[in-house]
């Protein structure tokens, strides 16, 4: 622990580069109201941890961990990085870790070591994570050695090469060039909590950084500030009702806003217990579901909550603990909810949630036309929400679409180091536009908001967001492409899908989607982004302003899937 210095804290406002920090005023008014609580979000982790030593924090298929052990292990963690690396407190670390425990451990030990957690996922290919590490000033990263195909390690050599990456942790694997993830805990050993630095982060600073939208160009990232973020957890966790007694099951990636800020963060500040799927596989959720006998599986995608209708074991496994069950990523269609309810059991809550902070809530005693209509409410009294004009500051009439604008005391005040860019996604007195598209409803005397399209080019496939701006950057380095776009096409299981339009240069032939895929893989692109179906088209249609009409894209690959659908039920 010899290099972990004391962190001073800055006089007035927070001394961030890159921050955009809430106005004196609003935090004042947030601390007044006792939504902001003075303590650093490791700190308030850390009480919530001796209030429920004896009680289970965390499960996982391989075994379970008390909050003692779990935060035990994390002081190891935070002990070890600080001792076994050149991170320092205020440092941030990328992570590329899947469901399993030692990441848990590893987010925990960051926040406990001053080391800003980054929320990338596994998937994020050596492009994207160099991009977002140069961004944020990110040198760290620990990886699970054994997800997916094992490339991990190979990508962080190549990282590590380029100078973007200094300090590489291995978990799951040994790699002999980077950190053991054990041998780090061993140095750890005799870590104290007095000895950590999370006693001197200051609580208006930055917690983590989380990821919104493409690594084309300004990567938006997300800083999460240990008060709000905090706060935000708090807030979900009070308002379902979380507490001794109450598990929790999650079945995405917990390393993303969704799974942190609604999972394992109010969990933990709960004294609840998680019970972490390592995936979302309908057979392993099952499996879990009859082990721990959750109360609450929160953000389960409409993809899930199908395969989970569609499995064999869906009708027979006893699901009488859970009493919410909260599906978000897309409007679920209420044909998916009514069959929960018929088939299994299970009354549907629905929410509506972003990187950027707030959260929206169907209320468990609001009725289906709340429920299976709406994503309800926002958790905290303290969120305001306007719909205006797309573009403009002016409210829409009640009843009509618009734009929805949200300020809050966990919604973010701009984008890390992206000036520009907040000064378009912000209004003044700093609502931020969300790009989507909403409308206010009173029924039976509940004001509640339902999410009718977007306005920004993103596909949404399960709960994933594809920016289509980062796609058609790299299809268009083809060399047989001379024009591309990629629009989102309606599936029924993750609700989107890209679908990527080709206008080829003259006499190159036709590329297919496993071509354009394996080009798109060469050049750094996450797989779960490449598109999934392609048309070759003679140009792109126009708008009346000259760009491209997505909406036509959109309009034709509708038609052709009904067409396709329709050829399919004539030829049966």
């Amino acid at each position: 622990m010899a290099k972990a210095t004391a962190h001073t804290f800055p006089g007035g406002e927070v001394d961030e580069p890159g921050l955009v920090p809430y106005p004196p005023d609003v935090e004042a008014r947030y601390r007044a109201a006792g939504l902001w609580s003075g303590r650093s979000l490791p700190a308030e982790l850390m009480s919530a941890a001796s209030a429920h030593a004896e009680r289970t924090a965390l499960i996982t298929p391989e075994g379970s961990w008390t909050y003692q052990e779990l935060f035990g292990e994390a002081q190891r963690f935070a002990a070890g990085l600080l001792e076994s690396t050149s991170l320092w407190p205020g440092d941030s670390m990328m992570f590329q870790m899947g469901n399993v425990a030692e990441t848990v451990v590893s987010y925990l030990g960051c926040l406990l070591a001053g080391v800003r957690p980054v929320c990338t996922l596994p998937q994020h290919g050596v492009r994207e994570i160099g991009v977002l590490a140069e961004h944020i000033g990110a040198r760290g990263l620990i990886l699970q050695a054994d997800f997916g195909r094992g490339q991990l390690p190979e990508n962080a050599r190549a990282l590590v090469a380029s100078g973007v990456i200094k300090d590489v942790v291995v978990a799951r694997g040994r790699t002999s060039a980077f950190v053991g993830y054990e041998e780090l805990l061993a140095s750890g050993a005799a870590a104290t909590p007095e000895a950590l630095p999370y006693h001197r982060r200051d609580p208006r600073g930055i917690a983590v950084f989380q990821l919104s939208g493409g690594t084309t160009g300004l990567p938006k990232i997300a800083p999460r500030l240990h008060e709000e973020y905090a706060y935000n957890a708090r807030v979900w966790a009070r308002t379902l009702g979380w507490g001794n007694g109450t598990v929790v099951l999650y079945p995405l990636p917990i390393m993303h806003n969704a799974g942190i800020a609604l999972a394992l963060q109010p969990a933990l500040l709960s004294g609840a217990t998680l019970a972490l799927a390592p995936s979302a596989d309908a057979g392993s959720v099952l499996d879990l579901i009859e082990a721990t006998r959750p109360r609450v599986i929160p953000l389960v995608p409409p993809a899930l909550a199908i395969r989970l209708l569609d499995h064999p074991r869906g009708r027979t496994t006893d699901l009488s603990s859970i009493s919410d069950f909260i599906v978000g990523g897309q409007k679920l269609a209420e044909d998916v909810a009514e069959r929960l309810r018929d088939e299994l059991g299970i009354a549907v809550r629905q929410k509506f949630g972003m990187a950027e902070g707030m959260f929206l809530l169907t209320p468990a005693h609001a009725g289906e036309r709340v429920r299976h209509h709406t994503v309800g409410e926002p958790l905290s009294p303290a969120d305001e929400i306007r719909i205006l004009r797309p573009g403009q500051d002016t409210e829409v009439h009640p009843g009509e679409i618009g734009e929805l604008c949200v300020r809050g005391p966990y919604t973010i005040r701009g984008y890390y180091r992206a000036e520009r860019h907040n000064a378009q996604a912000f209004t003044a007195d700093g609502f931020y536009r969300t790009g989507d598209l909403a409308r206010r409803h009173l029924i039976d005397g509940l004001t509640c908001y339902s999410i009718d399209g977007r306005i920004k080019d993103v596909i949404n496939r399960g709960v994933e967001k594809i920016h289509a701006d980062e796609v058609e950057e790299l299809i268009m380095r083809h060399p047989a492409i001379s024009n591309a776009a990629l629009v989102a096409m309606p599936d029924k299981v993750l609700g989107e899908r890209g679908c990527a339009y080709l206008v080829l240069e003259p006499g190159e032939q036709p590329l297919t989607v496993r071509s354009l895929g394996e080009f798109l893989l060469s050049q750094g692109l996450a797989k779960y982004k490449l598109p999934e179906r392609v048309e070759v088209v003679a140009g792109l249609p126009l708008s009346n302003v000259g760009k491209v009409s997505k909406k036509s894209l959109r309009e034709d690959i509708e038609a052709k899937l009904l067409a396709e659908d329709a050829a399919g039920l004539l030829d049966e």
